[in-house]
Formats: C-alpha cells, sequence, structure tokens
C-alpha cells in the first residue's frame, strides 16, 4: 500500500464542512467495535477468572489423583503396600491415606447438622501436604492434639464452627452410622458417637469446606466410619495438575484390579465443563456486537463512496488502478478496526484491572462457591479478540472497495 493510498484514505475519514454526517458515522462504526473488544475482553476474563478460582479453591481440599477401590466394603485394607506402589509411579510427588464419611455433628443440645468427616495424617515432620488444607488453618493447627493426650482433635471449617458457635478449647460429638450394629429390637442401625475437642479452625474461601468439614485423625475417622485398618483411599499429588490424567491411568495401570484412579478434572467434570460451553457461549454472542459494528464500517464505507463518487472517477481518469482504489478503502475499513480494537483493548483491560481489584460485584457464596466476581485476562483469548475483531473489519470492506473499484470514470464524473 503506496504512501499515496494513506493519505486518500486519511483524508476520507476526516470531517468537511457540509460532511460532518461521515465523520459521525466513522466514531459510531469505531464506537461499535470498542464496545465489543471491551465487552469480550471483559466477559472471558471474568469466566477465566470463575474457572480459576473455582478450581483452585476445590483442589485446596480435594487431591490431583483420588485411588478408591471397588467392592461392597468400598474400603482399602492393604493400603501401605498400595501406598508404597503409589509413591514408587512417576509423576507422583506425595501420596497418603484418608477417609472420607458422612456423619453427624452435634453439642448436646437440640441442634445438630450433617457434616463431612475427613481423617488425615496429623500434620507432624515427614507428614507430605498432598492438598493444601493444612495451610489454610486460621486457629490452631491440624496435629489434633487435645487436652487429654488421646489426639481426639478436630479442625472445623469456618463456617461450621460459627453455626455451631463452637472454637478452640469446645467439645462436640461425631455421629456416623459406618460400621454401626443392627438394634435387634428395632431393627435399625445404632449410630458410633465419638467426642472431640476442637483444636483448629480453618478458612478456605469455598462455602462447601468451610460450612460443611470436619477434620480429624486418620486413626479416629477409621475407628468413627468402621473401618477397621482400612481407609478409603489414597490421595495423590501429581508432578504436573494438567497431567494428573496421564498419572492416574499408570497408577490404574500398576495397581490393577480392584483399584481405581479418579483425577481431580473427573471429579468435577460437569462442573467445568458448564464453565467451557458457558465460555463459548458468552464469547460468540458478544462477538456478536463486533458483527454489528461491521456492518457499521460497510454503511460508512458506502456512504463515503457515494459522496466521493465524482472524486473517484477524477482519481481513474488520472490513471489510479482500480486495486489502488480497493486499498484505499480497505485502509479505511482496517483504521477503523484498529482505532476501535486498540481503545476497547484499553477500556476493557482498566475494567477487568478494577473489577478484580475493587471486587465491586458481591456473590452468594452458598450459591456460587465463592464471594466475589474474579477476573483472569488470558494471552490466547486477547490475541484471538484482537485477531477476530480485524478480521471482521477488514471483511466488512470487501463490498465497498469493490463498488468504488467498478466505477466508470466519465459515469462518475457526471454523478450529481
Amino acid at each position: 500500500m503506496s504512501k499515496l493510498e494513506l493519505q486518500i484514505a486519511w483524508r476520507y475519514l476526516r470531517s468537511r464542512r457540509g460532511s460532518k454526517l461521515l465523520s459521525l458515522i466513522s466514531i459510531i462504526a469505531i464506537g461499535g467495535v470498542l464496545v465489543g473488544v471491551s465487552a469480550l475482553i471483559v466477559i472471558i476474563g471474568v469466566m477465566n477468572g470463575l474457572q480459576h478460582d473455582l478450581r483452585e479453591k476445590i483442589l485446596v481440599g480435594s487431591p490431583d489423583i483420588r485411588v478408591l477401590t471397588y467392592g461392597e466394603d468400598m474400603k482399602i485394607t492393604d493400603w501401605p503396600e498400595v501406598l508404597a506402589k503409589v509413591r514408587k509411579q512417576p509423576g507422583v510427588v506425595a501420596a497418603a491415606p484418608f477417609v472420607l464419611t458422612e456423619g453427624l455433628m452435634t453439642t448436646n443440645h437440640d441442634y445438630n447438622g450433617g457434616v463431612y468427616v475427613v481423617g488425615l495424617l496429623a500434620q507432624g515432620r515427614g507428614v507430605p501436604d498432598v492438598t493444601t488444607i493444612r495451610s489454610h488453618v486460621t486457629q490452631g493447627d491440624f496435629r489434633f492434639a487435645s487436652s487429654d493426650g488421646q489426639r481426639r482433635g478436630v479442625v472445623l471449617g469456618k463456617l461450621l464452627a460459627a453455626r455451631f458457635n463452637k472454637y478452640p478449647g469446645d467439645t462436640v460429638s461425631l455421629l456416623s452410622a459406618g460400621g454401626g450394629k443392627i438394634n435387634p429390637v428395632t431393627g435399625s442401625i445404632v449410630p458410633r458417637s465419638e467426642s472431640f475437642e476442637v483444636t483448629g479452625i480453618v478458612e478456605t474461601g469455598m462455602y462447601e469446606y468451610d460450612n460443611s468439614y470436619a477434620f480429624i485423625a486418620l486413626d479416629k475417622a477409621q475407628d468413627l466410619a468402621g473401618l477397621g485398618d482400612g481407609v478409603t483411599g489414597i490421595e495423590v499429588k501429581a508432578t504436573d495438575r494438567w497431567q494428573a490424567a496421564t498419572v492416574a491411568s499408570g497408577l490404574t495401570g500398576a495397581l490393577g484390579w480392584p483399584y481405581r484412579t479418579v483425577d481431580w478434572q473427573e471429579q468435577n467434570h460437569s462442573l467445568f465443563q458448564a464453565l467451557k460451553l458457558e465460555k463459548l457461549g458468552m464469547g460468540v454472542i458478544l462477538l456478536l456486537i463486533v458483527l454489528v459494528a461491521a456492518f457499521n464500517i460497510v454503511s460508512t464505507l458506502t456512504m463515503v463512496v457515494a459522496d466521493k463518487t465524482k472524486e473517484i472517477g477524477i482519481l481513474k481518469a488520472m490513471g489510479m488502478p482500480s486495486g489502488s482504489i480497493r486499498r484505499i478503502f480497505f485502509a479505511q475499513g482496517l483504521v477503523i478496526g484498529l482505532v476501535g480494537t486498540v481503545l476497547g483493548l484499553v477500556v476493557g483491560f482498566g475494567a477487568a484491572l478494577a473489577l478484580d481489584k475493587y471486587q465491586f460485584i458481591k456473590l452468594d457464596a452458598q450459591v456460587y462457591f465463592i464471594d466475589h466476581l474474579p477476573v483472569s485476562t488470558q494471552p490466547t483469548d486477547v490475541m484471538w479478540i484482537i485477531l477476530a475483531s480485524i478480521a471482521i473489519a477488514a471483511v466488512a470492506t470487501v463490498y465497498p472497495a469493490l463498488q468504488a473499484s467498478r466505477l466508470y470514470p466519465i459515469e462518475a464524473i457526471r454523478h450529481e
């Protein structure tokens, strides 16, 4: 594209007396691209942030991989041997046994509520941190060191502790039907009941963990769930979270029947697939704003062609080829697309940064698992938005440019 073609394109975009409408329409076309690009950046950033924040909060208490077993008892009795095999597998950083059961928590009053009871190895030297749950404790620790010296400590989620009004030093009772005997008279299950001293409070920022989870020592959880010497499974931390599926597949092959593995993506498959689909849908819908802006570009250039018909005829009569005329109008559309895209990037990034820093939009943690709207802008997404915006603006110039290049010089000069 020559310097002369660029100068003519820029002149056609500028307003002059008696033709201010064209300049206004150009500004409207730029504004359409601006709105579309900025909206795409903010919304896609929000979808990325929501997915990232949910993933990180879920993985606070959920490992990269869980090794479980088939069977009616749903427990691993030979877990020390299984644990040793798991730790030797490539891609495994850390592994530890765990117990997961459902129970009822009561404080010897009328009020009680259901909880998820998780049994973990007590915090100490040589004990691996498969998840980051221990680093989120706000009061006490995960040593489960009760005042009676029997390690009957329990760490409660912050909201769970507040709901029962129990804090470090207080006592709670946990009831479980696991392994319970049948009452021969009533035919009902006699639940197991154990008393625990609150030795810690944990706050993860995820409502489900903070409101429903109680953590106790592994051996105490085995007794409460009626598992004997068995455990629910082995939790595993992989070297790379995104390679967890590959590591899980290797573990399944190495352990054989009756063991099975579930990686973090499989555990929350429906949630993350829904988020990906929602991100795609929102992107397509908001891209329609840029398409509307493209129609503005078409109308703008069409009006320029109608207004400059005589001048185009003179240029062609002076020897300017049709290709140069097409490039002039292509340059106009490209300028509108580039200016709108750059301004949209500035506005979009500004809005995204402000939304992430000041957290203007609050969410109900009971519904959305998180308490504010997170924003995470990914370079690849921004690149696709820029390319799509400029490509749409370029395509929008095709019809007006062809229309201008096909004008006959004599007819164009005589045009009124």
